[in-house]
Parts: structure tokens; C-alpha cells; sequence
């Protein structure tokens, strides 16, 4: 017998497997009629029907994690394209007037624009380090290291709050990643540090 989430062998009377620690079903033991061939030998009337593949269930956290992956880093160069876009036109309608000119009758914050703007570089640095830690959650749950798991969750919880990207992304990997269940798989797939 083998394990219906993972594959690996199972020994007689397991209740869970030892590898990913699902919960093993045993099939249902039918009685077959009298002269009936043994389960799994095809009738003679089906014998010229090619024989079908059995069906393999995939789990779900092997289907979405390729997706979550990719989602991430694309989340990283949409941050860093939209915080480069926005720095560019803050900068450019507060201390520079109209996209770089002058404005027509005098600056109206005087010669170095609101005091705020010499927050811009650390603007500018939390925005790329936001993007490099999304590239990096991205990678992790791509080449399914052992803290990817727990790295992506803790990222779903903090852009929760961006709206619609952000909150759409953060709440799909909570989907996938913050179940128990989510956790015993992910472990039998994650590589080894």
C-alpha cells in the first residue's frame, strides 16, 4: 500500500503516513460476485480498450505554489515600478512645478518644497527593500526552501493592508500556505536547508 497524498511505501496497519503524515484510508473491502474476474483484470468485452492511467490527485499546496511563486515576484516589480512612477511625480509637481518647469507665478512652497520631501530617500529605500523582500518570498516558495512557508505568511499579513493587489495577493497565500494541514505538506516537499 502507499500513501495517497505523497506516495511513499506504507507498511500493513499504518494509520498515518510516516513521510507527509496524512491520514491513511483504507479502501473499502467489496465482495464480488460469484465467477466475477479478480478487481483490477478487465472483462473480455473491455480487453480491446486501451487501459486508462490511474487518476493522481495533485495536493493543493503543490498545485499553488508554482502560482504564489511567480505572483510574488511579479508583486515585487509592480511595487518598484509604481514607488519609482510615484517618487517621479511627487517630486516633479512639488519641487520642480509642472513635470520640471517652473510654475507660472512663483514656486507656491517657496524654493525647496515642502518640508516633508526630505523624507523622499527613505521613501525610496523602503520601497525597494518592500520589493526585494517580495522577490525574495517569491524565491523561496519557487525553490520551496524550509522557511519559505512561515517567510510567506508573515508577507501575506503585511500587504493585507495595500489595497486590491496587495490584499488580493496576501489573502491568496494565506489560503494556501496558513492551514495545518497546508503546513505537514508543504514540509514533505520543502528542500532542505
Amino acid at each position: 500500500m502507499v500513501c495517497q497524498v505523497c506516495g511513499s511505501p506504507l507498511g500493513p496497519n499504518v494509520r498515518f503516513c510516516a513521510n507527509c503524515g496524512a491520514q491513511v484510508v483504507a479502501a473499502p473491502q467489496t465482495p464480488q460476485p460469484a465467477g466475477a474476474p479478480p478487481y483490477g483484470v478487465p472483462s473480455p468485452q473491455y480487453a480491446s480498450y486501451p487501459p486508462y492511467p490511474p487518476m493522481m490527485v495533485v495536493p493543493r499546496v503543490q498545485r499553488h505554489l508554482q502560482t504564489l511563486g511567480t505572483l510574488w515576484c511579479v508583486y515585487a516589480v509592480y511595487r518598484a515600478v509604481t514607488g519609482f512612477i510615484g517618487a517621479v511625480f511627487v517630486r516633479a509637481i512639488f519641487v520642480g512645478g509642472r513635470f520640471g518647469g517652473e510654475w507660472p507665478f512663483g514656486h507656491p512652497m517657496g524654493w525647496g518644497g515642502p518640508t516633508w520631501m526630505h523624507l523622499m530617500p527613505v521613501i525610496v529605500v523602503a520601497t525597494i527593500f518592500a520589493s526585494l523582500f517580495a522577490v525574495f518570498v517569491g524565491y523561496s516558495l519557487l525553490t520551496r526552501r524550509s522557511f519559505g512557508r512561515v517567510l510567506a505568511i508573515v508577507a501575506g499579513v503585511l500587504v493585507l493592508f495595500k489595497p486590491l493587489l496587495g490584499t488580493a495577493l496576501g489573502i491568496y497565500t494565506l489560503w494556501v500556505l496558513a492551514p495545518s494541514a497546508s503546513g505537514l505538506e508543504y514540509d514533505s516537499i520543502a528542500e532542505p536547508n
